[in-house]
């Protein structure tokens, strides 16, 4: 059995991520100073005969599950194989067992994680997941504990590094789609196929995880609007950049006519704002409180290191709760909370770039079809002209609108005779200090 004064930690997986916690778990092990100590008791991996990263002691690593959620001398569980499933049923599987679980896992929090934190309650084992949602960023304990005071009104991210690299490269070299994400696949940063990343389904996943512990509110991905990068062209960003924005993919929940409203999409962010400034793969976590106002955590949002340091946080807060006793507030089951408010209601400023006839009488039937949509112009830029086609880009800014109301609009716009294409439509971003 284990010793009383160690806590006994096994993995399930052993890739990136696990490699380097198992790393730091094995420095900790020959560190006589640590505390609270750790022994790595086993490893749980699909092929074995794989070459790691990683040098194990011997009888560590396994393909069976049972040596792990099965062995009487591990205590905790770190689960870093990703995915629902198997991930679920072992997660499952160790909190029965009584085993507390440690997870970095945002799909499988996102999709069931209510399940897994009501069993968390019932069995009376804990359950962390800092590494779910910004890397080595300590966003869901600082929302669990520091700001546990607070009510909080907004939360806006941008939580995916892929897509804020693909971005930043598009804006400051100018740099179409296609190229950028081929780079980022080659350096890494996006996988063989970015469809997670790029169609914002891991940001999706996330907010999801950030609502259910800062809202108290459950939302399953499906039911949270989203929009990837796809449509955004490197035009998008020159046109931007003369009116005085940058382009993010955020991902925001943020109380709205008495529910919560969650979305995920590309977004115009005035330059001069904090989260304007964040390039490249980090991360940024925006939060406002009606105590604190707004704060914001900024890093590294992805990497087998980051991540690492948020599990390892995770196993070391455990050890420490299993020799003191007593339940932290990232334990709270989720209630049912606030209701969620549709996408539909949602206000804000558009961007809309059309391709039009370069001839007079064009603004006059566009305006006619935002007007009748309640929808008022605040700025109109006629940019790039082809002459031979006969076109030019068009650049409207509305004033504040409804989304249902700007959807209704766009379907009439591109009907029109005298529009080629609407390019793309993005939501812009409101700051109460920008005007």
């Amino acid at each position: 059995m284990h010793n009383p004064a160690t806590v006994g930690v096994g993995l399930l997986g052993l890739g990136v991520v696990g490699s380097a916690v198992a790393e730091s778990i094995l420095r900790r092990e020959r560190d006589p100073g640590s505390s609270p100590r750790l022994s790595f008791r086993g490893a749980v991996v699909r092929d074995a005969s794989r070459p790691r990263s990683v040098t194990l002691p011997g009888g560590i690593l396994s393909t069976d599950p049972g040596s792990v959620l099965d062995n009487p001398d591990v205590q905790v569980v770190v689960e870093v194989m990703g995915g629902v499933n198997p991930a679920f049923d072992y997660i499952s599987t160790a909190l029965r067992a009584g085993k507390h679980v440690v997870t970095a896992n945002k799909e499988v929090l996102a999709k069931r994680g209510d399940e897994l934190l009501s069993l968390s309650m019932e069995t009376g084992s804990h359950l962390y997941y800092e590494a779910s949602v910004g890397g080595g960023i300590p966003i869901l304990n600082t929302l669990a504990d520091d700001l546990a005071g607070n009510e909080i009104r907004s939360i806006r991210a941008i939580i995916n590094g892929t897509t804020n690299y693909i971005l930043s490269k598009m804006g400051s070299e100018g740099a179409d789609f296609n190229d950028v994400l081929a780079e980022a696949q080659q350096l890494g940063y996006a996988e063989a196929d970015p469809t997670a990343d790029v169609d914002a389904f891991d940001a999706t996943y996330k907010i999801s995880i950030l609502a259910r512990l800062a809202f108290r509110t459950s939302s399953s991905p499906d039911s949270i609007y989203r929009e990837g990068i796809r449509q955004v062209a490197a035009k998008d960003f020159s046109y931007a950049r003369e009116l005085g924005y940058t382009i993010k993919l955020l991902a925001v929940a943020r109380r709205s006519n008495g529910g919560l409203l969650l979305r995920v999409h590309p977004a115009l962010v005035p330059v001069d704002v904090p989260i304007a400034k964040v390039n490249g793969p980090m991360n940024m976590v925006e939060v406002e409180g009606d105590l604190v106002g707004p704060l914001w955590l900024q890093g590294a949002g992805a990497g087998a290191k980051p991540t690492a340091s948020a599990v390892m946080g995770d196993v070391l807060r455990v050890a420490r709760e299993i020799s003191g006793g007593g339940r932290s507030a990232t334990q709270q089951s989720s209630p049912a909370g606030l209701s969620l408010t549709p996408m539909s209601e949602h206000s804000c400023e558009f961007y809309m770039r059309l391709t039009a006839a370069d001839r007079p009488g064009v603004l006059a039937k566009v305006a006619g079809v935002l007007g009748d949509a309640d929808i008022s112009i605040r700025s109109v830029l006629q940019m790039d002209v082809d002459e031979k086609a006969g076109t030019a880009d068009l650049v409207i800014m509305t004033h504040p609108a409804r989304e249902a109301n700007m959807q209704q609009a766009a379907a009439r716009i591109r009907n029109l005779d005298v529009v080629v294409a609407l390019d793309n439509l993005i939501r812009v971003e409101g700051y109460p200090s920008v005007p």
